[in-house]
């Protein structure tokens, strides 16, 4: 949490921009286009994954992409055009047989490198000279053992289809023509609590496995709010040289993973619950039983000393609400990583808020508290809980 109140709103906007390519493009992403290319057979959706799961995996991946990106409105954040990420661009991708990977988006102000391998991912931002560093999820299990395991059977991908099914809506495996290559693609929507989510929709390639498009759909919209794919595609050997990136001497390092042992550093049992979370903070938290009809599901506090954070769960799923608080830095305005955001009124005190297709972030201070509320509601929905916890 210490990370979320400090880093800047540029900061904070392209880690999450750059989450989402990285997860489109962490293998490849490819152009479902119409018509004139091979398709498939028609395949029941257990044994197009089955197939794609165990099909042999390519020795490297080069491919032209565009990046699409709705989700910042414009103007929304500070120099915001500037960045590739943050307003889309064209570019290229790289893979590796071992893994490793670089997408570089193009844009007038510069660059965009993000670079991965199987623990960390670096993004690169020309138009700021800055590297952000994460580390990535450790995989559970040795990675021995999944080599030898082999592909999961079609009663262990219909018992998983079927779970997730409680939840969302799958779509049957399309047959398509991926960028001239015969491929499957399939939609998923969730079933409730999906806030202002739609829908979902990847595709992969039917002979060798591999995803090759990813597209993010706000409700009601038949234009992405986030697309990775490719216009181009071609497999086989890349040379480390590809995946690796040199910023320049002088560039910013921003470290984006939070401390080793950040868990561990709160002593003693966690503390949980609102009476128990009231008496530990040293400031005034606010958690009503309920906020815009969503009752509380949890309240608990996250570190020790001067950054104690309150954190407040409400409702299920994607449509849930999240809430920030921990004490405020002094002042009357607001502060933190959203502070540059556009100014909106909540009854007389200043919050800044992020609205995009996907949800909202607002950003306040009141009464010796800060606040961070976010989303994925539509505006109106978030200042009227924001205006219930002032």
């Amino acid at each position: 949490m210490k990370l979320l109140r400090t880093l800047s709103t540029r900061s904070l906007a392209l880690l999450i921009v750059a989450i989402a390519a990285l997860a489109a493009g962490g293998t490849v992403i490819a152009l479902a286009a119409d018509g004139g290319g091979p398709t498939p057979p028609p395949k029941p959706l257990d044994q197009a994954i089955h197939d794609a799961l165990a099909a042999p995996k390519p020795n490297g991946v080069t491919a032209r992409i565009a990046f699409t990106n709705k989700l910042i409105p414009s103007g929304a954040l500070l120099g915001n055009a500037g960045s590739a990420l943050l307003s889309g661009a064209s570019g290229r991708l790289w893979l590796t047989g071992d893994g490793k990977g670089r997408i570089e988006l193009q844009s007038d102000a510069g660059d965009v490198q993000i670079v991965w391998d199987s623990s960390t991912v670096s993004i690169y931002d020309a138009s700021t000279r800055t590297v952000y560093k994460a580390k990535l999820p450790t995989p559970g299990g040795s990675a021995g053992s999944s080599e030898s395991s082999g592909p999961p059977s079609l009663a262990e991908i219909d018992s998983l289809l079927s779970k997730l099914g409680a939840h969302a809506t799958i779509s049957a495996a399309k047959p398509a023509d991926v960028a001239g290559h015969a491929a499957y693609s399939v939609s998923v929507s969730p079933k409730h609590d999906g806030g202002l989510l739609g829908s979902a929709e990847l595709a992969w390639d039917a002979a060798r496995g591999v995803p090759l498009r990813v597209a993010i759909f706000a409700q009601g919209s038949n234009s992405p709010v986030l697309e990775l794919k490719v216009t181009e595609i071609s497999f086989g050997p890349v040379p480390a040289s590809d995946v690796e990136v040199q910023p320049p001497s002088d560039t910013k390092v921003v470290e984006l993973s939070p401390p080793s042992g950040n868990h561990a550093e709160q002593h003693g049992p966690p503390v949980t619950g609102l009476s128990q979370v009231q008496a530990a903070a040293g400031f005034p938290v606010k958690a009503p039983d309920t906020l815009v009809g969503l009752p509380r599901q949890d309240v608990r506090l996250i570190g020790n000393g001067d950054s104690k954070t309150a954190l407040v769960l409400y409702g299920h799923g994607l449509g849930g609400l999240v809430v920030v608080e921990h004490a405020a830095s002094g002042g009357a305005g607001p502060s933190g990583a959203l502070s540059a955001l556009p100014r909106i009124s909540l009854d007389g005190i200043t919050a800044h808020e992020l609205a995009t297709q996907l949800g909202t972030v607002l950003s306040w201070q009141a009464n010796g508290t800060a606040f961070v509320l976010g989303g994925s509601l539509p505006p109106a929905a978030a200042e009227a809980a924001a205006r219930a916890l002032r």
